[in-house]
């Protein structure tokens, strides 16, 4: 599955972990992240991230 980075602070998504502080289970591939969902680190949206290369 495709992580994902966050623009301004550099946190990656990786959807092998998930976010569980945030109520995301391990498995969870970014697209199917609540559009809600913000960065456990800097608090951006899901629209400042980018696929990581």
């Amino acid at each position: 599955m495709q992580k994902y980075k966050c623009i301004p602070c550099g946190y990656v998504y990786d959807p092998e972990v998930g976010d569980p502080d945030s109520g995301i289970a391990p498995g969870t591939s970014f697209e199917d992240i609540p559009d809600d969902w913000v960065c456990p680190i800097c608090g951006v949206g899901k629209d400042m991230f980018e696929p990581e290369a």
